[in-house]
């Protein structure tokens, strides 16, 4: 008996023709074409050439039961009219044949076109065929004439062609409340001891009640397997087309860090499908269906592995994925980038559940208003509106579409019941770099140590190497690093653990790094150290990291690499301050030791003006009335000579405070700052542990001024 969503074997079939399973498959839309072509309206049925034979014979049944004729035509001979020409072909026979029915006598019989599709179907560049030129024509000669037609989803007919016919029916996949009755007593034995359609559905929903039939027949193995998930793999197997792939991302093991994003995607999605999956009701199942988002956008910058969490996603739901890259989908000739479209979704819906991946969304689907192309974008939004809007609830068909521009989509595609369900996945944080190395050392067999973690994770939150840097690490970059090492380990035929030194070496042994002079060297080392100095004197600066002369991707010569700050959103004037006190450090420290000063500092002093600048204009620093500043710091409203001038004297005054705090500081600590400035020239490259001896205690920093 029947207990919740399984069903008793008893309940099913003994046996099924798949005649039989057609009828028992589609009573609802055979009813709707039988109805129609006794009312006289011309009916066109989409759906899959093997179904179409069975569907016109289930069609035809209900006819003769009323005693009404067919007419089949498909190029063979035909009893009551008279052959074709020799040598015309099977296109030329079947046009011989429409033209004798629609100058002949045909009477009440309902003329069957069972490859209008082949007949009809658009040429290159969207035109048409020589064969459709001639039969619209004589399909429109002719209205007294009955027409049932079948066209397969792949093939696109052309307008007049489907004018011809009031009511459409498609046809994909099978109803989940159908699916009872397709599957026999013996068959069932192979899924298990009670029968659920529900879970069945999941694996087969776009299989036509025919191939379904010849796949359920093929099934082997054990009766009644206390596992039969080798049954349910041999039918996903055989549902899958050559352009799809059956994907394995485990959302944890395959993927470092993302711990919000991870989270945020089980609970939106994945969870709740879980949940549906141990429900009985089917009222409950159906609210949670209703519930689910259809459509979704991943966005992020590049590299940080949206494709990745979609086939991820993917993968816990067994579905197949479809990977669409935006402009390939795009045509010049009219009409082809929708049937385009129209193709990939038809594909999904036969081998559902599946996931369909939009590579660059925006491509073909930016704000209406803004193409530079030939329009043909906004006929491809439309169309992919159209194709999500027909999915049946029940079908777990989903579409992701990835973007690194979010901002310029379309809103139409945003709305509630579309792409409703947005997920960003930015770059990844220092944790999130940590679990991703991880997972690629494990990959590559890196054997990294913990030291070789953390100094990975140190590099890579400075910016990308390369002519093409100057980005955040991306989880690809730091795929690419872990390739690195494991190629320079292969070449060199090195074992043992990975170290820091291998990090440094996989980064910079390919870039064109600047090359210093002793002399150089020295005035390099004196100025970043004296940065170091005063920033590890100031109480209120950023922790150091990383000091450097050997020069960075960015073309400076030195730098000092700071931590992140413990506070990141908020910012005091003291921080301000003492960030334009380390700035000064670089320049003071070379007058101080070299009695002279590099043209190195520039950069240096046009970021402290910066701050400057925006602490009396934004901040209300100097002494300078807020609503004075807030008015000069808006470039477009006049401002007196009077007013311009205090702002000038203000920022100059700062700065010759800080500039002032700086040398003061270095002078005091002068001992600090040439033994720090004697290790870089010594080790090149300092981490936080290989000078915190020179600081056992931080030094008191001088009072301020």
């Amino acid at each position: 008996m029947t207990t919740g969503r399984t069903l008793a074997e008893t309940e099913l079939p003994a046996e099924l023709t798949a005649f039989a399973a057609v009828d028992a498959a589609y009573p609802a839309e055979l009813t709707r074409c039988y109805e129609a072509l006794r009312r006289r309206l011309p009916v066109l049925i989409e759906c899959e050439k093997e179904l179409a034979p069975f569907l016109y014979r289930s069609i035809r049944d209900r006819l003769k039961a009323d005693g009404s004729r067919c007419l089949y035509l498909d190029g063979r001979a035909a009893a009551d009219l008279p052959p074709p020409p020799p040598g015309v072909g099977l296109v030329g026979a079947m046009i011989h044949q429409i033209r004798e029915v629609v100058r002949g006598a045909v009477g009440e019989r309902i003329v069957v076109l069972p490859h209008l599709d082949i007949l009809t179907a658009s040429g290159g560049g969207g035109g048409l065929t020589a064969e459709a030129r001639e039969v619209i024509p004589l399909m429109y000669e002719n209205p007294e004439v009955l027409w049932l037609g079948f066209k397969d989803p792949a093939f696109p007919l052309p307008a007049p062609i489907e004018n011809i016919f009031p009511h459409m029916e498609g046809i994909i996949g099978v109803p989940r409340e159908r699916l009872r009755y397709l599957i026999t007593q013996r068959e069932a034995r192979k899924l298990g001891k009670n029968f659920d359609p529900y879970t069945l559905y999941k694996h087969i929903s776009g299989v036509n009640a025919v191939r379904l039939r010849r796949l359920l027949a093929s099934l082997t193995g054990e009766d009644y397997p206390a596992d039969p998930s080798g049954a349910f793999k041999q039918l996903r197997t055989a549902t899958l087309t050559n352009d799809v792939e059956l994907p394995s991302v485990d959302l944890e093991k395959d993927i470092g860090g993302y711990k919000e994003v991870k989270e945020r995607l089980t609970a939106e999605i994945l969870a709740i499908l879980g949940a549906k999956d141990k429900l009985s009701d089917p009222v409950q199942i159906a609210k949670i269906e209703s519930l689910i988002p259809r459509g979704m956008i991943f966005w992020g910058p590049p590299g940080t592995g949206k494709t990745l969490f979609a086939k991820a996603m993917a993968t816990a739901l067994g579905a197949a994925v479809t990977i669409v890259s935006g402009p390939e989908l795009k045509s010049k000739w009219v009409g082809e980038s929708e049937e385009n479209l129209r193709g990939v979704f038809m594909k999904a819906r036969q081998c559902a559940p599946s996931v369909i991946i939009f590579d660059e969304l925006d491509s073909f689907a930016s704000a209406r208003g803004t193409y530079t192309g030939s329009g043909v974008e906004h006929s491809m939004v439309n169309q992919l509106l159209t194709e999500m809007d027909g999915f049946r609830k029940e079908e777990l068909v989903f579409v992701v579409g990835t973007t690194n521009f979010v901002e310029s989509l379309d809103p139409a595609l945003l709305r509630p019941g579309r792409f409703e369900f947005a997920l960003h996945i930015p770059y990844p944080s220092r944790e999130d770099r940590r679990a991703i190395l991880r997972v690629h050392d494990r990959r590559l067999d890196l054997e990294m140590t913990e030291a070789a973690f953390d100094h990975a994770c140190k590099r890579s939150g400075e910016p990308v190497p390369g002519p093409n840097g100057g980005t955040h690490y991306s989880g690809d970059h730091l795929q690419a690093l872990c390739r690195q090492l494991a190629r320079t380990r292969l070449r060199e035929g090195g074992s043992g653990p990975t170290t820091p030194d291998h990090v440094d070496r996989a980064i910079e042994q390919y870039l064109d790094l600047p090359k210093l002079l002793a002399a150089e060297e020295l005035v390099v080392a004196t100025h970043e150290a004296g940065h170091a100095v005063v920033s590890l004197v100031c109480k209120h600066a950023s922790p150091i990291d990383r000091i450097s002369i050997r020069g960075d991707i960015g073309g400076a010569l030195g730098y000092v690499k700071h931590a992140d700050p413990a506070h990141r959103y908020v910012v005091t004037y003291n921080q301000l301050r003492d960030s334009m006190c380390t700035l000064f450090g670089g320049r003071e420290a070379e007058a101080l030791l070299l009695d002279d000063i590099s043209i190195g500092s520039a950069s240096d002093l046009d970021y402290a003006t910066q701050i400057a600048r925006s602490m009396v204009e934004q901040y209300g620093d100097g002494g300078i009335e807020i609503g004075v500043g807030r008015w000069a710091h808006h470039k477009d409203q006049p401002t007196s000579e009077h007013a311009r001038a205090r702002i000038d004297q203000a920022i100059q005054a700062i700065l010759e405070r800080e500039r002032t705090r700086a040398k003061q500081l270095l002078e005091a600590n002068k001992p600090l700052l040439v033994a720090l400035r004697d290790l870089l020239l010594d080790k090149k490259v300092l981490d936080r542990s290989s000078f915190a001896h020179l600081f056992p205690t931080k030094p008191a920093e001088e009072p301020r001024g």
